[in-house]
């Protein structure tokens, strides 16, 4: 089975594809533990398709499930570039996923370790094992650099707005 730096690798591909498309870029892929394939992939989705639960992490989920035809995930480790926000973690206990490896923490929404910490709750009847930081530098610098672009093409936007109301 290949290591967890190939798989983030792949889940930083699919982040990717999200940045493209103007997307939040991120990325997420979902490995059968026994064979080392990935089973299904998935990216934010939430602007094209105007669906706030559009992200990687559900879309990769709800993939699996259907194309297994189960919604217990057991025997499957989760990539995803970026730690899950609360309704992903939340998604990814429930579906009993057995492992969660994520690259870079959120600290604005994370909810495997930085806000909340839903997959090591010991109330809840699963628990993931979580492993974080594979390819951190990696997985912020993508979202770094997509939102310091987004800044940036607002600021020239309302610029050119500024310099066509100056001239009326």
């Amino acid at each position: 089975m290949q290591d967890d730096v190939y798989y983030m690798r792949e889940a930083l591909k699919e982040a990717q594809i999200a940045y493209d498309l103007e997307e939040v870029p991120i990325g997420a892929v979902l490995v059968d533990n026994e064979t080392g394939e990935i089973v299904t992939r998935g990216h934010n989705m939430r602007e094209i398709w105007h669906d706030a639960t559009a992200h990687a992490e559900l879309i990769a989920i709800q993939n699996a499930c259907r194309d297994l035809g189960r919604w217990r995930l057991s025997g499957l480790t989760l990539y995803v570039t970026i730690e899950p926000c609360p309704m992903c973690a939340g998604a990814i206990v429930m579906s009993r996923v057995d492992r969660v490896v994520y690259g870079s923490t959120d600290s604005r929404a994370g909810a495997c370790e930085s806000v909340f910490n839903i997959p090591g709750n010991e109330q809840l009847n699963h628990r993931p094992e979580i492993t974080a930081g594979v390819l951190q530098e990696e997985c912020a610098g993508i979202m770094k650099r997509f939102f310091k672009e987004r800044r940036d093409k607002k600021k020239k936007e309302k610029a050119m707005l500024s310099n066509v109301d100056k001239s009326n």
